[in-house]
């Protein structure tokens, strides 16, 4: 069980450990403005196909092989990145790295959520959150740690060693899961059914993904708009982080299991909500840091109530298929978070603003939906 939370931190300090760099790595190899948009948005498009071809790929094969394919393949992608020369060979290796990538994430979480355990899947999905919140506070300080110091090159070398070296360990320490035939099966335990909680959970595991992508473009902006020094970014997105990890670890975590998982996603909304709210309200550091710990607490309440909907509500011979689609909502979010925030040309304490009524509105329309009774 371990190694599958340090293949989580792996496989999404991969992502997170390229967000500070890809963008100058880019430039420093002559890409125009307008490509480098490309370049780092055609990772997440490639992922999200990547994402539904695990799914697929899961509930016929097992999650073991596409779970070791996925690392070997990412780790060979990410050599080529340090011989790339041009800016349209990039082009190639970011489609490939994200659909790599995509296979990986899905294939870890089926596996978690098929684990026959004494553990619940509650706090199971808790510890998963940690992994990835400790993989963006990680992840960002990384990239630019080595990249400033060695080179961009030494990264991706780093992350290829990583990548391949969790691939042997899943190879030979990671247990194959049996596959559930969808015809030897009972129809209750194959079928794939978008019941209400399962799309309150892809709805909401979007939302928060969009609004992570409304915060990566805006605070940046925000922190200048205050005079702030730039420098005080990357502290303010690890303190949501840092939040978020508390709650998961702590006895806190033990909500996840005494507690509807609709009531904690609603929860989670609603308090990210009133972190974009905060954010726009925001007239110093202090104010700002309060209402990232806000998010943090958001962020805390809604990935692993998520992800524990996911596993309760799809039977076993479908459950790649659904955190397959899971993981598809998850990297749209980003991707239609990052494409709102840039095509309003608003301030960002206005654009905070947007983005919490435009989600609070579709939390009240989802949370009224779910609870409709069924005719």
């Amino acid at each position: 069980m371990a190694l599958l939370y340090i293949i989580i931190i792996v496989a999404f300090i991969d992502t997170f450990s390229q967000l500070p760099i890809i963008a100058p790595f880019a430039i420093s190899l002559g890409a125009t403005p307008m490509l480098v948009g490309i370049i780092i948005g055609l990772y997440s498009f490639s992922n999200i196909i990547g994402n539904i071809v695990s799914g697929y790929w899961i509930d016929r094969s097992g999650p073991k092989i596409v779970l070791c394919v996925g690392m070997i393949f990412v780790g060979i992608v990410l050599f080529f990145y340090s011989i790339v020369t041009t800016p349209q060979q990039l082009v190639y290796v970011r489609f490939f790295h994200g659909l790599a990538g995509g296979l990986i994430v899905p294939a870890a979480f089926t596996y978690l959520g098929s684990r026959k355990t004494s553990e619940s899947k509650g706090r199971i999905m808790a510890f998963s959150g940690a992994s990835v919140g400790i993989a963006a506070i990680a992840g960002p300080a990384l990239g630019a740690i080595i990249s400033g110091r060695f080179g961009y090159d030494y990264l991706f070398f780093m992350l290829t060693v990583l990548m391949i070296g969790c691939a042997v360990l899943a190879i030979f320490f990671v247990k194959e899961l049996q596959v559930i035939s969808s015809k030897a099966a009972s129809p209750q335990i194959t079928s794939l059914k978008l019941t209400k909680p399962m799309l309150f959970s892809y709805t909401s595991i979007f939302l928060l993904m969009f609004t992570l992508g409304i915060l990566t473009f805006a605070l940046p902006l925000k922190v200048e708009e205050l005079q702030l020094s730039a420098e005080l970014t990357g502290p303010l997105l690890s303190v949501f982080g840092l939040v978020a990890i508390l709650i998961f670890v702590l006895p806190t975590n033990v909500l996840f299991d005494k507690w509807n998982n609709v009531h904690l996603m609603t929860i989670g909304l609603v308090i990210i909500c009133g972190a974009l709210v905060s954010l726009s309200l925001s007239a110093s550091f202090i104010h700002l840091l309060l209402a990232m710990m806000i998010y943090g607490g958001g962020f805390a309440f809604i990935f692993p109530s998520t992800s524990a909907t996911v596993v309760e509500h799809s039977g076993e011979a479908k459950r790649g298929k659904a955190f397959g689609l899971f993981y598809a909502c998850f990297s749209f979010g980003v991707i239609t978070g990052s494409f709102f925030a840039g095509a309003l040309a608003v301030s960002p304490s206005f654009l905070f603003l947007i983005g919490a009524l435009c989600l609070l509105l579709i939390v009240i329309l989802l949370y009224l939906f779910s609870w409709k009774p069924v005719i």
